[in-house]
Order: C-alpha cells, then sequence, then structure tokens
C-alpha cells in the first residue's frame, strides 16, 4: 500500500472548537471590527434561527467589509421575518417523503437519513432551517424501524447520512451506523453530505478516517463550499485526509446572491475546489425557505451565469445547475 502523504495526524479538540464558536451577533461583529449599532433585526432573526459560526470559519472573513461572501452566509438580518409569496417553511415538501421517522425517500434506490438537527454553522439560507428534527431522532433506540426499513427494500443501492449535518454525530456513533450499513449486502453506496470540512476542517480526525476506511461500502463524501474564500489550506488538508480512505470527493453549492452571483466567483470556486483535490457537482438554486428570500438570484440570471462560466472553463469544472422540484423522481438539471 501507499504511504498516506500527509501522515495522518489526529487534530483533537472539534467539539471544544464548536463549543467556542459564535452565538451572539454583537460578538461576531466586533470581532470583525464592524458595527454594533441598530441590531435589533439581527438579534430577532437570531432568536429564530440562532447564529452559529465557528471561529475558524470566521478567521476567513475580511474585518472591516460588511459585504464579505462568508459573513453575508451567517450573519441574521431582519428582512429573514418578512412573509414572502412562495417562500415556504417546508420549501421541498419533504415531511411527505418520510416512509418512518428519520428516513426520506425522494429519490428512486436511494434513501436519505437524517441523522441529526446539529451543524457546525447555522447557514441563513439554510432549506431546512423549520424542519421538524425532534420528530425524527432516536439514537437511543439504534433507528431500528429505519433499519428495518433498509433491510427490506432490496432498491436501497446507496444511503445519503444528511442533517443537519451528519458529521456533527460522535465518531462512534456514526462507526455503528455504518457497521450496520455494511450488514446489508444490497446497500452499497454510502453518500455524506458535509459542511464541517470547510467550516471546521479539526472535525477530520482519526476517528473519522478510521469508520471511513473500514466500511466497505463505496463511500462519497459531498462538501459544501459556495465562494473560494472558504477552501484555505486547513481545509485542503482535510480534504487530502479525506481522500486517503479513498472516498470520492464532491462539491455542492448554493447560488446566492451577494455572494457568488458573479461569473468571477463562481470560477474561482470552482479552481480552487478542483485545486484542492474535489470535483463541482451542483450549483443549486435557492430552495424557497421561508427567511431566505433576500438571497434569491433568478432562474434567467441563473442560466446567463452559468453559460458565462461555460465558456471559461473545461466541462469537468463546471456544476450542474440545477433546482429540486417538490415531487419529481430526481433534482431538475437547467444546465450540464
Amino acid at each position: 500500500m501507499i504511504a498516506r502523504t500527509p501522515t495522518r495526524v489526529e487534530a483533537p479538540g472539534w467539539q471544544r472548537e464548536l463549543r467556542e464558536g459564535f452565538s451572539s451577533v454583537e460578538e461576531l461583529l466586533r470581532f470583525l471590527d464592524l458595527r454594533t449599532e441598530d441590531l435589533s433585526g439581527a438579534i430577532a432573526a437570531a432568536r429564530d434561527f440562532q447564529l452559529r459560526v465557528p471561529r475558524s470559519f470566521a478567521a476567513r472573513m475580511r474585518r472591516g467589509d460588511p459585504r464579505d461572501p462568508l459573513l453575508l452566509q451567517v450573519l441574521p438580518r431582519g428582512e429573514e421575518r418578512d412573509a414572502v409569496p412562495g417562500f415556504r417553511r417546508d420549501p421541498l415538501g419533504e415531511e411527505a417523503e418520510s416512509p418512518v421517522p428519520g428516513l426520506l425517500r425522494k429519490y428512486r434506490g436511494r434513501a436519505l437519513w437524517i441523522v441529526t438537527g446539529a451543524c457546525a454553522v447555522h447557514c441563513r439560507y439554510c432549506f431546512r432551517r423549520h424542519f421538524p428534527y425532534d420528530e425524527h431522532q432516536d439514537w437511543s433506540r439504534g433507528w431500528p424501524d429505519a433499519i428495518r426499513h433498509l433491510e427490506e427494500d432490496p432498491s436501497v443501492e446507496e444511503v445519503i447520512l444528511s442533517g443537519g449535518d451528519p458529521l456533527t454525530v460522535p465518531d462512534e456513533r456514526l462507526s455503528a451506523l455504518a457497521a450496520r450499513l455494511d450488514a446489508i449486502p444490497h446497500v452499497r453506496r454510502l453518500r455524506i453530505h458535509t459542511r464541517w470540512p470547510v467550516v471546521l476542517p479539526s472535525r477530520v480526525d482519526a476517528r473519522l478516517l478510521d469508520w471511513l476506511e473500514a466500511t466497505r461500502l463505496a463511500t462519497v463524501v459531498v462538501l459544501h463550499a459556495n465562494h473560494a474564500a472558504e477552501l484555505d489550506s486547513e481545509v485542503a488538508g482535510a480534504v487530502s485526509r479525506l481522500r486517503s480512505t479513498g472516498a470520492v470527493l464532491l462539491n455542492q453549492s448554493v447560488l446566492l446572491r451577494g455572494v457568488n452571483d458573479s461569473v468571477e466567483a463562481l470560477e474561482a470556486l470552482s479552481r480552487r475546489l478542483f485545486a484542492i483535490g474535489v470535483l463541482p457537482y451542483y450549483l443549486h438554486l435557492l430552495d424557497p425557505v421561508a427567511g431566505a428570500a433576500h438571497f434569491e438570484v433568478p432562474e434567467p440570471a441563473a442560466r446567463q451565469l452559468w453559460s458565462g462560466l461555460s465558456d471559461r472553463l473545461p466541462g469537468y469544472l463546471v456544476p450542474r445547475l440545477a433546482r429540486e422540484v417538490p415531487g419529481e423522481g430526481a433534482k431538475r438539471v437547467l444546465g450540464r
């Protein structure tokens, strides 16, 4: 076997780092040397959907810049409380797609498992910001109904761990869950959707790598980065460690007004992703979740941006432009 480079080194303390992150609007803005007056709207929005930002992610933001693209993704805004026609609490109709608590069956041959409602960062555009997580979590009982459902349906070839963010769950539990999936003969692939390696790269430690490497399942890790500035050297190291397990690394982004809605920003993101070993996968139109209307980029503008990106990059660096439509059996691809 070829020796890994870099050598696997456990980065301890990710749980402590999570606890020490920002949960106060005022504290985050002071850290960034930004004004803290007239924050009533932001503070009210944070009461509805709490601010959570790891310090490692905040450290990549530009001090003194209220339009920093990383800051805009996480900073509560008063307009989140405005009712906007077409923006709903359950924008994808997911609550009707759950045959047993914890599982969503939206796509043929795949089962999406909501393993937690917790995340390392609270993105203000999150399409599950209103999801009833309490109805879908039961670690204490070992998820018997979900496991039984998977065992009894031979059409399920792939299990997608989602949330929240599945890597919020301790590795002992994730390892046990992977072992249960390993024992189901018709399950062949494990997909993990996570933002942890981007916002808090120390999460990719030896315990995580050990159980990822041990599973017989073909593993795909889908990261979530929206801007090249998110992808510093620490993230590159986390990606390298994940790749050492044999996992395939993909990225999905959301097209966000004021964050990445320019050809230049999208091009820089794709180039940086590929440079660190991640393939651009999807560029999503915003899901119309209540509280996120201020991020919306209209579809005609999105198509124009995607076309401009396609003119600049080789095809393998151009993510699929897509949106999710409730009730459809797959994402609706608008550009590929």
